[in-house]
């Protein structure tokens, strides 16, 4: 403790010693370097502040540096978070459209007016807003059109089914005459089909139009195949609509042709091959009425072999008749025209088919050509045709319906309007063809009870919203074509049955041009639909008052 009190003492003395207040100036050289001192510190210091300065800067450099890096770090991962997140939406929301697509679809499936049974409310677009531009006559106005000028237009349509009929019966009857049938085509009895012997004919002059079936000389036969059964069915679905057809021998041997064995008539042509180059033993065909290499019948072949036969039978025939028969249009193989002395005409198609299998299905010649910017047709596809159908659905539907009722009515008021519309703007892609599907449809869909007389006009009303909605879908299925709503008891091949559904719409997708026309045609077809019937039913002489009642299909 002592020793600790000495030494706080002893530095307390020293300090005072040393203290400069009590021993001042002893040193006369500290005023001399004094100054020196001080400047140097002050350079000193001011060049520790440069290089402070100089450290903040590069320190700031760096800082703003690493903020930059963080932020460009920050950017790319916020950018690779929404593209991400974009990625994860945009995938989702592709999944909920098909799900929706898919939805929509069976959901159309099952309540579009291809379905049975349903009242109006019930058909999906039909009940929304009116018509654009469409104001139908009142019920009165439109029955009086209906009564003094369609059917007074188609009073003759029995007689002129007739008159044509007896003439095809001889014609064919010379034509069978001349065939030899070992060598040459057998032709079959004609079928009648279209609107004339549907009964809703509107336009003159009535025209018939007729099936003649034929079948190759034995030993062969026609094996038809449908694309819609083929395994490598093509691609363009308009096609399903097509097929071609073999010619096979019965007992499937080489499909060489026996008109090298046989002499065959005059102005005769085997069907096969052109009458200057027939198959010879051991020689390559070089012109086959088949497609080159191919045993495949040729529409055009089969139409110049058509042609000649009814040439030559009208020939031994016309002696017996006071008129002249020449050909109509070039582009179908049977368009004939029967000219009387008095300068009248009178116009009807024989159309060479072919039956498919054991079916009312036939295949129709035609002339290859492209439809509406799709894939030409060759000429070995042939039209398929489900006109002997369509015949049979009406007259079965027609029995199920009241008396008088209004299915057909309704159906020539529009097929009609539309021809009055083709006259005034100029054909465009909607023909009667459609107008009779859209009413096949909405049969199929509504109750017999539906088609009373009474309600003309709420059916007509119906048929053309029901075309406006595809129009504007650019979708109208085939009646028959993969609708599965058929009955059973058509008799319908199953292959067509469960073929995927054809799109009569589908050259609006493809041409904008043809479509926009077809559209607009439509549109002014509806705006001057009221004034074409009241001036119709206006003008119309009422000598037809007495006409007998409306014609129903037997």
């Amino acid at each position: 403790m002592a020793l600790g009190l000495f030494r706080v003492c002893l530095v307390v003395v020293t300090a005072i010693i040393n203290h400069p207040l009590l021993f001042p100036r002893e040193n006369a050289t500290v005023p001399e370097n004094e100054e020196e001192i001080i400047l140097k510190m002050q350079a000193h210091h001011e060049k520790l502040q440069l290089e402070q300065l100089r450290l903040e800067e590069e320190v700031a450099r760096l800082v703003a540096e690493k903020e930059a890096l963080e932020r460009v770090e920050e950017e790319g991962q916020q950018q690779n978070e929404s593209r991400t997140a974009w990625d994860l939406w945009s995938t989702l929301c592709m999944i909920l459209f098909l799900v929706i697509e898919v939805w929509r679809q069976d959901h159309q499936d099952g309540l579009s007016p291809e379905c049975l049974g349903g009242d109006e409310d019930e058909l999906p677009g039909l009940d929304g807003a009116p018509l654009r531009g469409l104001t139908l006559p009142n019920k009165a106005t439109l029955d009086h059109f209906y009564e003094h000028c369609i059917r007074a237009a188609t009073a003759d349509a029995a007689r002129t089914r007739e008159f044509v009929e007896g003439f095809v019966d001889d014609l064919l009857e010379a034509l069978r005459s001349l065939c030899n049938r070992d060598t040459d085509m057998e032709v079959e009895d004609f079928i009648g089909v279209e609107s004339m012997y549907e009964n809703w004919q509107v336009d003159k002059p009535l025209l018939c139009h007729l099936f003649v079936p034929f079948i190759p000389p034995e030993p062969y036969h026609f094996h038809p195949e449908l694309w819609c059964s083929s395994p490598s069915a093509p691609l363009d679905l308009h096609l399903q609509g097509y097929g071609q057809i073999k010619v096979v021998r019965a007992d499937e041997d080489t499909l060489g042709c026996i008109c090298g064995k046989t002499k065959l008539g005059e102005d005769m042509l085997c069907l096969l091959h052109g009458k200057n180059n027939l198959v010879q033993p051991s020689s390559e065909v070089e012109d086959p009425l088949c497609a080159k290499g191919s045993p495949y019948l040729n529409t055009m072949q089969v139409m110049k072999w058509f042609q000649t036969a009814l040439t030559r039978a009208w020939h031994r025939i016309a002696h017996k008749y006071e008129f002249d028969l020449a050909f109509g249009q070039l582009d179908t193989p049977g368009s004939l025209k029967i000219k009387f002395r008095s300068g009248k005409f009178m116009p009807f198609n024989l159309i060479p088919v072919i039956q498919c299998d054991d079916s009312d299905l036939y295949f129709v010649s035609h002339l290859p050509r492209e439809l509406s910017g799709e894939t030409p047709v060759s000429s070995t596809d042939w039209l398929l045709s489900f006109a002997v159908y369509e015949r049979h659905f009406l007259r079965t539907t027609s029995k199920a319906l009241p008396e008088g009722a209004c299915h057909l009515s309704c159906l020539q008021i529009a097929s009609f309007l539309l021809s009055k519309q083709s006259r005034l703007t100029g054909p465009s892609g909607l023909g009667n063809y459609h107008l009779k599907t859209a009413l096949l449809h909405l049969l199929l869909s509504r109750r017999a009870a539906d088609w009373k007389a009474g309600q003309l006009s709420a059916r007509l009303h119906e048929l053309l919203r029901f075309l406006e909605k595809s129009l504007l879908e650019k979708k109208l299925h085939h009646f028959f074509i993969g609708n599965r709503k058929v009955p059973e008891t058509m008799g319908l091949p199953e292959a067509v049955r469960r073929a995927e559904p054809l799109n009569l719409f589908r050259p609006f997708v493809l041409q904008r041009s043809l479509y926009r026309q077809t559209v607009d045609s439509f549109y002014e077809l509806l705006k001057n639909a009221p004034a074409l019937i009241s001036e119709y039913s206006l003008h119309m002489p009422s000598d037809h008052a007495s006409l007998p009642p409306k014609a129903v299909i037997s």
